[in-house]
């Protein structure tokens, strides 16, 4: 959207997902990549064929206890996170058989193992984290669901209100994708000195652990996280299995 053929076609703004879902339901912006929990909760219809999802190890949705798993009786969550909070949730519960208290905090791992038996840490500082030197067990949400369902997992994707997400932008998102996704080691090079990460976790993160094309399965495993979270036949989606 900011190199390719659709640089044009929408006034475009950064923010987190969670801060995306929040200018949605002020009507401060039409179209976001949204928290896949927040579709449902504001009425919104998603892109095909577009989003931020994983097929097994996500390597940046991390838990990390500092006591055994089924002993959690309190997570600290990181605050910029929504779906990777449920998803937490319904691991911990479904796999593990317990339902700990959340306790919101900023993602600063030592606070948060002070404050409670095991942290939530997602995004740039889960990749800051390597996992096999920490003292403390580690589970990956994106290959504990994979376990737990044999699906995929979507964390985010496009969607806005019915009136404005159509085919016609689904396709559009669509080939913004297809540009991002033919220059990958652009983006690695551009992208890794700015988040203090090397370069060869950057690339294995984009090719490996993170899917941005989603296909059959993956709507099959927002609907399944939807109906665990308390929703039911709530996906609406905009463009068919052509969009990519």
């Amino acid at each position: 959207m900011l190199h390719g053929s659709e640089q044009h076609l929408f006034d475009l703004q950064f923010a987190l997902p969670a801060v995306c879902a929040d200018r949605l339901a002020n009507g401060a912006a039409d179209i976001g990549i949204v928290p896949v929990i927040e579709i449902p909760r504001l009425e919104l219809a998603v892109a095909y064929g577009t989003g931020i999802a994983c097929r097994g190890p996500v390597r940046s949705i991390l838990l990390i206890s500092k006591v055994p798993i089924a002993q959690i009786r309190t997570l600290a969550t990181d605050t910029s996170s929504r779906t990777s909070v449920q998803l937490a949730r319904i691991i911990l519960e479904r796999k593990y058989g317990v339902r700990p208290t959340l306790i919101p905090m900023p993602p600063a791992l030592p606070a948060m193992l002070g404050a409670a038996d095991a942290a939530l840490v997602i995004g740039d500082p889960a990749l800051h984290i390597d996992p096999a030197s920490l003292p403390f067990e580690v589970l990956d949400l994106g290959a504990e669901w994979f376990e737990l369902t044999g699906l995929p997992f979507v964390f985010a994707a496009w969607a806005g209100r019915p009136d404005t997400m159509n085919d016609e932008v689904a396709a559009q998102l669509g080939e913004s994708c297809r540009f991002g996704l033919s220059r990958i080691d652009d983006i690695v090079r551009a992208e890794s000195p700015r988040r203090g990460l090397p370069e060869n976790l950057v690339h294995d993160y984009l090719t490996r652990s993170i899917v941005f094309q989603l296909s059959p399965p993956e709507y099959d495993a927002m609907r399944l996280f939807l109906e665990y979270a308390g929703y039911k036949d709530s996906l609406r989606i905009a463009g068919t299995i052509s969009v990519l």
